[in-house]
């Protein structure tokens, strides 16, 4: 019979301290994963010493060779072996400072991980010597006179070449390159003011000159997300965010183009990240990525920077409240985006639609939603007119002169049309588009899309403000349920009730739909109840009403939206046009798609050889 023995138990284990070299090395496979990591320790080292000017050099991807050159205050010579010893640093000293870091750099272990991997050669001159004064990684405790400039320069030469470990398994040149250059990019955003060259075997890069935010994100982040950007500049108590969002349109497939900052320091936060990423939620499609370049502050004291070797984590002591004010930080200014927003940045055509420069600076109109709207939505798509005050567009007929602003045959070309930045509609095209006119040219609207965000954004609000009136069906429809569906009526009453819904069971196998939401009052009952009593089963009720409510009710907002193929007369395509200059992210449908664009006449001019 096999006899079982068990595994002998390890020899006695000596504690032994571990040499100062082997401590670094480890501390080092923490800091220094890559080429990248060093340019970002040295860079994040210079700005801290007040650099206005760095030059990054690189050679084969930074694994020959990384020289950063800065004009900031130099190291005294007596200092310079201390710049070199583990967990040496002049950033803090005591726990205090730690819990209120205001510098980039504090741990005191970079310059001494890279040395312990490399060939490093430090170079400094302080403001009031006579020379600069120079060590070595192999020999730090002597320093020798120099010649250079006020400032630093640190040359690491030979990455790894004391762990070839480590060495193997570094990428391609290209692709190391490429993550040192993405460092670049991320430190320039932070201080625009900074003057910063880069160059790579011996050839120049890129080159920063000192700039604005504005400048620097439109020179990294390139010409769309120039043109396709909204400006933010917030602040509520201790916190404030500054920055440019990108428009929904000009959203990309990858998210390489997302820059954050919490004073000054770039971070890959998760709390952050989802803040935006819910800003954007119902103008984005669910697999694009908006791009920004946005800059938290706020009281040291208020965030750890303490949590990671690579310090590119952050803890927020009320993450709550920092999530809700970026949260509504970015969806405020994302509202912006409607034909009557001031301010819009113009975007390129067609990628997106946007405020003309013409009404850049006019206030917004009265809104002719859900309370002041002269055409009430439900019979604006059956052609008919609300009771209470006409409409000054409603017997509006292209080429007459009776609406405001119209004279002749020039429809909507006179000053009168500033208070109607869309124009007025001259035609339908293949049942799908308005066609409207307007003192810069031509707008070309899709009408569904349109009218989807309309409603959208009306239901949304009369959701937030517990005012969703039910519009009671005059018979009541029925329709087949299963005993799933019958039970989720009857735990759920509440919930229906708060989203416009009337429904009650008339039999093990039958429901009653009696009243639906009055902005969906033209819409097919029974596929709009069958949509939310599927929704309220498969997620919860309360669920339903928290994070999935704007899903909800864009399903909503599209089954009711005017469709393909519906005629509208003249009277109808203006008052969509108007509802839209009233409404919120009226530029993009629930699903980031633009809703609109414009043909100014010097494209048109373009389009026939005009002036040519």
């Amino acid at each position: 019979m096999h006899q079982t023995t068990h595994a002998s138990l390890p020899a006695e284990r000596v504690i032994r301290p571990l040499p100062d070299q082997l401590i670094s090395q480890i501390a080092a496979g923490e800091v220094i994963e890559r080429p990248s990591a060093v340019v970002k320790e040295l860079l994040e080292n210079a700005l801290d010493a007040g650099a206005t000017e760095i030059t990054v050099r690189l050679e084969a991807g930074g694994t020959r060779r990384i020289a950063i050159t800065d004009n900031g205050c130099g190291i005294p010579p007596e200092q310079l072996p201390l710049s070199l010893a583990r967990h040496a640093t002049s950033k803090i000293a005591s726990l205090s400072d730690l819990e209120n870091v205001n510098t980039l750099g504090f741990r005191g272990e970079a310059l001494a991980s890279i040395a312990s991997v490399s060939q490093l050669t430090l170079t400094s001159r302080s403001q009031n010597q006579a020379h600069a004064w120079q060590i070595s990684g192999h020999a730090p405790e002597k320093a020798v006179p120099a010649s250079g400039a006020q400032g630093t320069v640190i040359d690491v030469q030979d990455l790894y070449f004391n762990t070839p470990a480590r060495r193997k398994f570094l990428k391609t040149e290209q692709t190391e390159f490429g993550h040192c250059a993405e460092v670049m990019r991320r430190i320039a955003l932070a201080r625009p003011g900074v003057r910063f060259t880069l160059s790579h075997n011996g050839k120049i890069v890129d080159h920063w000159k000192e700039s604005s935010l504005e400048q620097r994100s439109a020179q990294i982040l390139g010409d769309e997300f120039e043109q396709a950007r909204l400006p933010l500049e917030e602040a509520a108590g201790p916190l404030s965010l500054q920055g440019f969002v990108g428009l929904p349109t000009a959203a990309r497939s990858r998210a390489d183009a997302q820059y954050f900052y919490v004073n000054g320091r770039f971070v890959r936060d998760k709390l952050l990240t989802h803040a935006v990423r819910a800003a954007y939620q119902d103008v984005l499609h669910g697999d694009r990525f908006p791009s920004y370049v946005l800059r938290l502050d706020l009281d040291p004291a208020l965030v750890d920077v303490n949590v990671h070797p690579s310090k590119i984590e952050v803890r927020f002591r009320d993450s709550r409240a920092v999530h809700q004010f970026v949260f509504h930080a970015v969806s405020r200014t994302l509202a912006r985006t409607s034909a009557t927003a001031q301010g819009t940045a113009p975007a390129p055509v067609p990628a997106a639609s946007v405020a003309l420069p013409w009404i850049q600076n006019q206030p917004r109109q009265a809104s002719l939603g859900v309370a002041q709207n002269t055409f009430r939505y439900g019979e604006m798509f059956r052609g008919t007119l609300s009771s209470t005050t006409p409409s000054p567009l409603a017997a509006y007929v292209p080429g007459q002169s009776n609406v405001p602003g119209n004279s002749g045959s020039q429809a909507g070309s006179d000053a009168g049309t500033d208070e109607f930045p869309l124009g007025f509609a001259l035609a339908q095209l293949h049942g799908v588009f308005v066609l409207a006119q307007n003192r810069a040219g031509l707008v070309l609207v899709d009408m569904h899309a349109a009218h989807e965000r309309i409603l959208y954004e009306q239901f949304k609000l009369a959701l937030q403000s517990d005012s969703v009136q039910l519009q009671p069906l005059l018979i009541p429809v029925t329709l087949i349920a299963d005993p799933v569906d019958i039970g989720t009526v009857e735990e759920n009453v509440e919930v229906l009730a708060a989203l416009g819904f009337d429904m009650a069971v008339l039999s093990p196998t039958r429901l009653a739909v009696r009243a639906i939401p009055a902005l969906l009052a033209n819409s097919d009952a029974q596929a709009l109840a069958r949509d939310i009593l599927r929704d309220v089963r498969e997620y919860g009720g309360s669920h339903v009403l928290t994070e999935r409510r704007n899903e909800l009710l864009g399903t909503l907002a599209c089954h009711t939206a005017v469709r393909a193929n519906r005629q509208l007369s003249i009277p109808e395509m203006n008052a969509l046009l108007r509802e839209m200059e009233a409404t919120d992210r009226a530029d993009q449908c629930n699903h980031g798609r633009p809703t609109w664009m414009q043909l100014a006449l010097s494209d048109l001019d373009k389009l026939f050889l005009r002036g040519q």
